[in-house]
């Protein structure tokens, strides 16, 4: 600090020496020390400016706790009061009397090692946004992740299970109807029967019909049986008290008797309920012509007109009717009914054949 005042008080009397006296030339000398005058100010400027940082330094890592120094001044008010400050204090004294000296006002500082205050706009903008949440810790979501992960992993007992299945059984699912029972196991024995496992079938339709009558599942067995030749077996599923209940039944009931060459027990069966056409035309077609074979003609040529009334499209059904009639004697109707079979399509070459005879024989006859 010596060293600092030694320099400001030899600039003072290089300003205060009398300039030296020169000729007279008609105008007044300017004086050449103005631009040493400049140089010594600026490095007395940047001496004190380096001097008032370093103290500022050094006391704010001295001290955590805010100090209170005064306004930073101009550069050229700092200038004029460093300069009184010389002339009225001894070499040796520190710059801090000066300080202390000059009108003071109190300011509270951040610290030195924070960083900068931020423009008023930054920190409305920051004061403005909310908080960001505090991170999670990673340690205690991978904690958190293993017990979920174990909970979901973590076996049933079997009484939670018994318990989830009386649930289940009592919300979701209703108790199946003997309908939809037979329905179901009608479907099972039909691919039992297409891959030749007659016996599991007939084993698998034993066991239901212990519980129900389950007819269309006798239905599946009988007419396998039936078409195998074991018509008398295919009749052990068909007992007259179920079969009487269900056409199709019946149906096979009857055929099953006419196979065994019991004609009027099978006319007997299907005689005992008759269907209406639109939704059994087989069954009274099969009745139709039992009844041609047992000789009541009058009765199939019946049953063979209400079928003609509803699709007279069928030659065979013509042909039915034509046989019906002539067996009546009534050969001019039977002609008519022949004609009509020869022409409709669909007619089977050994029936067309028979047709064609019979049409010749009453035009000869």
């Amino acid at each position: 600090m010596s060293l600092l005042n030694d320099a400001l008080r030899a600039a003072e009397q290089r300003q205060n020496r009398p300039a030296a006296p020169g000729a007279y030339v008609g105008e007044r000398q300017q004086s050449h020390n103005s631009r040493p005058f400049l140089l010594v100010a600026v490095v007395v400027l940047s001496l004190l400016i380096a001097i008032m940082g370093g103290y500022w330094i050094l006391a704010g890592s001295a001290s955590p706790e805010p100090m209170v120094v005064e306004s930073e001044p101009s550069p050229a008010q700092a200038v004029q009061r460093e300069v009184a400050v010389i002339d009225n204090e001894k070499p040796e004294d520190e710059p801090v009397a000066a300080l202390e000296a000059a009108p003071q006002r109190e300011v509270t500082v951040p610290e030195p090692k924070q960083k900068p205050t931020q423009e008023p706009e930054a920190a409305e903008s920051e004061t403005r946004q909310p908080e960001p949440a505090a991170s999670p810790d990673p340690v205690a979501e991978t904690t958190a992740s293993k017990d979920t992960a174990k909970q979901e992993t973590k076996p049933v007992t079997a009484e939670e299970s018994q318990s989830e299945e009386v649930s289940t059984a009592g919300v979701k699912q209703a108790p199946e109807t003997p309908s939809a029972t037979d329905r179901s196991t009608a479907r099972e024995l039909e691919r039992l029967v297409a891959r030749g496992n007659i016996i599991d079938a007939e084993r698998r339709l034993a066991v239901l019909t212990q519980k129900q009558t389950a007819p269309r599942s006798r239905y599946v067995v009988a007419r396998a049986l039936l078409v195998d030749g074991q018509q008398n077996q295919a009749l052990g599923w068909l007992p007259e008290a179920i079969a009487s209940q269900h056409p199709k039944l019946r149906l096979l009931r009857a055929r099953a008797q006419h196979a065994n060459s019991d004609l009027a027990a099978a006319v007997n069966t299907l005689n005992s309920n008759v269907p209406p056409v639109d939704s059994h035309a087989e069954y009274r077609v099969t009745l139709a012509t039992l009844l041609q074979q047992q000789g009541e003609s009058q009765e199939a040529a019946r049953h063979w007109a209400e079928l003609i009334a509803w699709d007279d499209s069928q030659a065979p059904w013509w042909v039915g009717l034509a046989i019906s009639l002539e067996a009546q004697g009534e050969p001019a109707g039977a002609a008519r009914a022949y004609r009509q079979a020869a022409e409709l399509p669909g007619l089977p070459r050994s029936l067309a054949d028979y047709v064609r005879q019979r049409l010749q024989a009453l035009r000869a006859g």
